[in-house]
């Protein structure tokens, strides 16, 4: 008699710190600013709660203390609808959180980030529930969690190797944090060793060529499909993305015009929630950029990291 597979309980399973991000009330530098507004933050998260709005079931796996921080982030999370129950709150340790200025003229805005020794960043690959996992249909991976520690790097190559074992697909965001890297030598080791492992890998031009030494995005590109890869996504900010992939070989898609950028940060999150639902629910290769390329042009248009991440109501309005 053959078994039948019980269906996956989630759609998309992360790892990942999130942070408390509190956000200038007015511009100029962080020590003279007095009033901020408090928000989420984190690679991971931002991901999951974008997948979350569109109805995708998701879930969320990490460390936080037990303060005020580590309840509002639950909170917010659970509002979401995103699954929490891989998340271990411990009073022994303390959540991670960042400062970020405010901007109204698209530049890079100031952040600072108070996050070494956070919960999550003591994470390790004993954290990694390969049950849980193997209950999703998918990972969604990122730089940032890998160089928080080697604790949470060699959680991210088990929790990547997990299902790849089950057969599940994977997607990576390099994500950079150089300052979180001992050395930009050992960044481009690691970061490419993870990317090797990934079915979907979404690095940025300027990512792609600091770890590839290629120029173009064409370069990047070929360059993550001879480590494997089944689908290169560069992306090219207003310029949109350029990609390669077994199934609709390579080209290039738009940006949507933008009238103000706000404040980019978000923006690469906002396109890999794009991308990853429309894959996931069997759309082509061209109509997930479209998706993404819309979701990252709303990103740039908001203050926070999640503001600009639509409903599936605004989804379908857009015709997305």
């Amino acid at each position: 008699m053959t078994r039948t597979q019980p269906s996956p309980r989630l759609d998309i399973a992360t790892f990942g710190e999130a942070m408390v991000l509190l956000v200038a009330d007015t511009p100029g530098p962080l020590e003279d600013v007095v009033g901020f507004h408090k928000r989420t933050a984190g690679a991971e998260t931002n991901v999951a709660i974008g997948l979350a709005r569109l109805g995708l079931r998701v879930g969320w796996a990490s460390r936080l203390g037990a303060d005020s921080m580590a309840r509002y982030l639950l909170g917010a999370m659970r509002r979401e609808g995103i699954a929490c129950d891989k998340v271990v709150c411990d009073a022994s340790q303390r959540t991670g959180f960042m400062l970020k200025g405010s901007v109204s003229d698209g530049s890079d805005p100031p952040i600072e980030y108070h996050r070494r020794g956070s919960a999550a960043s003591l994470m390790g690959p004993d954290d990694v529930d390969a049950e849980w996992l193997r209950g999703a249909r998918h990972l969604h991976a990122t730089g940032v969690f890998a160089a928080l520690s080697p604790g949470t790097l060699a959680a991210a190559h088990r929790s990547i190797a997990v299902m790849r074992e089950a057969g599940r697909t994977v997607s990576f965001d390099p994500n950079l944090r150089p300052t979180l890297w001992s050395s930009t030598d050992e960044m481009r080791s690691q970061i490419n060793r993870l990317a090797a492992q990934a079915d979907w890998v979404l690095p940025g031009l300027e990512e792609g060529r600091l770890l590839t030494g290629e120029n173009s995005a064409e370069g990047v590109a070929a360059y993550y499909r001879r480590l494997g890869a089944k689908l290169v996504v560069v992306k090219l900010g207003p310029d949109g993305a350029y990609f390669d992939s077994d199934t609709a070989g390579r080209g290039h898609v738009a940006g949507f015009p933008v009238a103000k950028v706000v404040d980019t940060v978000g923006a690469g999150d906002g396109f890999a929630v794009g991308v990853i639902s429309a894959l996931l629910e069997g759309r082509g290769v061209v109509d997930a950029l479209k998706r993404g390329a819309w979701i990252g042009a709303r990103a740039v248009q908001v203050r926070g990291d999640t503001e600009g991440l639509p409903t599936r109501a605004e989804l379908a309005a857009a015709g997305l």
